[in-house]
């Protein structure tokens, strides 16, 4: 099999990733279903060896015709379903960094929920996907920035016309809230990779992250042409995920070579890195010197163009 495209985030411990795969020799969908039901089994007893007895996995092969969700959205429903915000507490008035509140509406019958957070891109995709997710209706919204911040209002009922009157209710749908923004946060440092593209790079690339002690936290992966570009966010067990070693960098890269540049860690905007008011992002090369020129293209942005036609056209892949 030949991996076209692949997207894994993690959050709160547990792991979502999807990956478009193809035929190996010649490319083009895999459509003998005794070679399907033979890689979900290699799948399946990969997934089974790193988890312990009992403990929630799942792999599933699904054709993207049969219905073409976004790519983003879809990793939203697999961390949901996998109860991903259980492990989150809610909201209280000493929150630092997510804040939420639901309030009842009598005279209108609605419930008014209120979030603020730091702002970012795609902030707003997060948080209605989580509404939508969990049959929520949005019958007004109001949602603002000041600086860093964002504030977000909505005047909502489920689907059945009734507000939230127990406060197991607003509790959970806090704790989905608040973990649809964190799962977007990028831990660690970033490493970007632009090669060609050829079977196995994406093996090869992780296996010596792993063989290195780094643990990816994040990962967006594609193509562009002959090229395969894309971004994993390492950490590095030792430290207990939160420094990575130049020399582990540099074993990394002489095992991988010259397709490496390493970014340092500055907050997650839709696959780029883009400076903030205090500091600006200094790119190190492999060699350790600094660039101070703009980049003529990012990688976030090829890859996203890319995988945004992904989902709605590469009808012919295996997704799972």
């Amino acid at each position: 099999c030949h991996v076209t495209a692949a997207v894994a985030w993690t959050h709160s411990g547990r792991a979502a990733v999807i990956i478009y795969v193809e035929e190996g020799r010649g490319g083009g969908p895999i459509v003998d279903s005794g070679r399907l039901a033979h890689v979900q089994e290699q799948l399946e007893n990969v997934v089974e060896a790193h988890h312990g007895t009992g403990e929630r996995r799942s792999v599933r092969l699904t054709d993207p015709k049969l219905g073409r969700t976004h790519t983003e959205r879809r990793l939203h429903q697999l961390l949901y379903a996998d109860l991903d915000y259980t492990r989150c507490q809610g909201c209280n008035d000493d929150c630092a960094k997510i804040h939420v509140t639901i309030e009842p509406c009598e005279e209108k019958g609605y419930s008014i929920v209120n979030l603020r957070s730091a702002d970012r891109p795609k902030l707003l995709f997060d948080t209605v996907c989580a509404l939508t997710d969990m049959e929520y209706v949005v019958f007004h919204a109001a949602v603002s920035s000041l600086g860093t911040l964002a504030d977000q209002e909505y005047f909502i009922r489920q689907k059945d016309g009734c507000t939230l009157e127990k406060e197991s209710e607003r509790h959970k749908l806090s704790q989905c809230l608040i973990a649809a923004i964190e799962r977007r946060d990028c831990d660690g440092l970033r490493l970007d990779v632009c090669t060609m593209n050829r079977m196995g790079l994406l093996s090869d690339v992780t296996r010596a992250f792993r063989e290195n002690g780094l643990s990816i936290s994040r990962a967006e992966v594609g193509r562009h042409g002959e090229m395969a570009i894309g971004s994993f966010y390492v950490t590095e067990a030792s430290s207990g995920g939160s420094y990575v070693s130049p020399e582990t960098v540099e074993q990394v890269r002489k095992e991988l070579g010259e397709s490496i540049v390493v970014v340092d860690k500055l907050p997650c905007w839709n696959g780029e890195v883009k400076p903030t008011a205090a500091s600006k992002p200094s790119t190190r090369r492999h060699d350790g010197s600094a660039g101070g020129e703009k980049p003529r293209f990012s990688l976030g942005t090829l890859f996203w163009a890319h995988l945004g036609w992904l989902s709605s056209n590469f009808g012919s892949s295996i997704r799972s």
